[in-house]
């Protein structure tokens, strides 16, 4: 007699209580199994890290366990700041968010990301030391190339402002000035999570002063002046130039703000006497993108060498700016030497400098063909020297040098603060925790950690008696009451704020790039300080009306 399938099934698998337990125990383990794997595989396939999946070839996320977004240049970095977040896990803490892209394309753009991660991991290791409470937790988002996927970005961050657990009271970084970075900035201060801007200038993506408590960016701080202001402070710097004098090139690529408002600012610039040379514009591909942009400038510099402008404003990136300044030294008439005037931006170029673009700035002699000049929101050797001027002002006024102890506190106390971040980097290579080479030339490093350090002293400021922390309303309000002597004393200068959230007349490092005398790298030199209102910031750092 022949038995069916379901027969031989019935009488192994089913015919008794015991064997139907074992069959529905056996089945259910393999389900799970199936889920399991099916599960590891499908995150495996669209995760990169823990909260960062892939998107269009890029992670996309927020985290702070160390993930390095597979760039090895920030791996140390990234490590210090996850051990940090672990040391300080199960105490009550807020967390910061560093918002920025991180998977560069270049080099120079790799360099850049491991010098602001420095700063805000400096930042927050020195906060977290220091007696203020609540401590802080460090995350790094990354919202893509050009911040083009912040709009996956930003839900998580405002999930986490509304968190218990995460309590994210402020989002900083924001590098670049693009109409992306906008949006992440207005979605963000929409949905109440407190932003601060520590280093991209264009005027889009800053209040405007307002006499009645409305503003386009509620709850957003910035420390870094605007194109506009490093404008007007290069201007008052150098004195007046004559409209013959000089000529503007400028990047007409949409959706670049930054190009834009630094365009915007140098042609506001007072010029008196004879017309010179119309605007000469030329077209990039994309911040860092060189395209023919080289071949664009051919003409332009043909033009600019036969008329009769000493001084070239530019407002581009700093990727076509060196493309613009080799082009320059290379086809400019030679008895010519030229001024190139540019904007914050310009402290990358550095960078993105290789020692053959050096040389190429330099004649037969060694001599300079021409000379680079920007206003940076920092340099390292800005307050030793102008405390050392002011000594010699006041040797030369009374006769006798007094000590440095005397100096404006404007000048004393971003020293003191500059030499405690060298303190703490010296502490940590000692402790042998490396983050990778400290430079702080470009500004980079400097600006982020007093970006980092203004958000957590105004989220200490701003948390009220008998609660562990502040709620994000509370820290939105508390920038409008950092001035005086709730001001920060940064490395790159007094900060204080006012009522929209904006620095006051804080200085600006004049600095040219001098392409040396021999062969081997130039430099980044400190010239003197710029103020936004062609006055010194005042000394109490109260904000003035008007």
């Amino acid at each position: 007699m022949f038995r069916t399938t379901a027969d031989w099934l019935h009488e192994h698998l089913w015919n008794t209580l015991l064997k139907k337990i074992i069959t529905c125990t056996v089945a259910a383990l393999l389900a799970f199994g199936a889920y399991v794997l099916v599960s590891r595989l499908t995150e495996e396939a669209g995760s990169c890290a823990d909260g960062v999946t892939e998107s269009g070839g890029e992670c996309v996320g927020v985290n702070g366990s160390g993930y390095d977004f597979g760039e090895p240049e920030i791996a140390p970095v990234a490590a210090r700041i996850a051990e940090e977040n672990r040391r300080i896990g199960k105490q009550p803490h807020v967390t910061v968010a560093m918002m920025l892209p991180l998977q560069p394309d270049s080099k120079a753009e790799r360099r850049q990301l491991r010098s602001e991660l420095q700063g805000a991991f400096l930042a927050q290791y020195r906060a977290n030391r220091e007696p203020g409470k609540p401590v802080v937790r460090l995350v790094l988002a990354n919202p893509g190339k050009d911040y083009a996927r912040q709009g996956d970005v930003v839900p998580d961050l405002v999930r986490m402002a509304r968190s218990d657990q995460d309590n994210l009271r402020a989002v900083t970084g924001f590098n670049l000035s693009l109409g992306a970075t906008k949006r992440a900035v207005r979605s963000l201060t929409e949905q109440q999570v407190p932003v601060l801007v520590a280093r991209a200038s264009a005027s889009s993506l800053a209040n405007r002063e307002s006499k009645d408590g409305t503003y386009d960016f509620k709850g957003l701080a910035r420390i870094i002046p605007t194109n506009d202001q490093q404008a007007r402070a290069l201007a008052d710097f150098n004195g007046s130039r004559k409209d013959r004098q000089t000529v503007l090139v400028r990047d007409t690529r949409p959706d670049d703000p930054y190009v834009r408002s630094l365009a915007s600012a140098f042609q506001k610039l007072p010029e008196d006497g004879p017309a010179g040379p119309d605007d000469m514009t030329f077209t990039s591909p994309g911040v860092a993108d060189p395209g023919d942009v080289d071949n664009q400038f051919r003409p332009t510099v043909n033009t600019i060498c036969n008329s009769g402008a000493d001084t070239v404003y530019f407002a581009g990136r700093s990727t076509h700016l060196r493309l613009f300044l080799k082009r320059l030294a290379k086809e400019a008439c030679a008895e010519r030497k030229f001024t190139v005037v540019s904007g914050s931006d310009a402290a990358s170029l550095n960078n993105r400098m290789t020692d053959d673009d050096w040389a190429e700035l330099r004649d037969s002699s060694g001599k300079p063909r021409l000379t680079v000049q920007y206003a940076a929101p920092a340099h390292p050797a800005s307050w030793r020297t102008e405390i050392r001027l002011w000594q010699e002002g006041e040797e030369k006024r009374t006769g006798k040098k007094p000590p440095e102890s005397k100096a404006p506190g404007s000048l004393r106390d971003p020293l003191a603060e500059l030499e405690r971040l060298g303190d703490t980097v010296t502490a940590l290579r000692s402790a042998g925790r490396d983050i990778g080479d400290v430079e702080l030339g470009d500004s980079r490093t400097m600006m982020v950690h007093d970006g980092v350090r203004t958000a957590v002293e105004a989220i200490r400021g701003a948390k009220p008696t008998g609660e562990a922390v502040p709620s994000a309303e509370q820290v939105g309000n508390r920038w409008a009451t950092m001035q005086s002597m709730n001001r920060v004393n940064g490395t790159s200068g007094r900060i204080c704020l006012t009522k929209a959230g904006n620095p006051y007349d804080k200085p600006l490092a004049v600095v040219e790039l001098k392409p040396g005398t021999k062969a081997g790298p130039g430099t980044l030199d400190f010239v003197g300080l710029a103020w936004p209102t062609g006055r010194r910031q005042p000394e109490d750092c109260v904000v003035r009306s008007g």
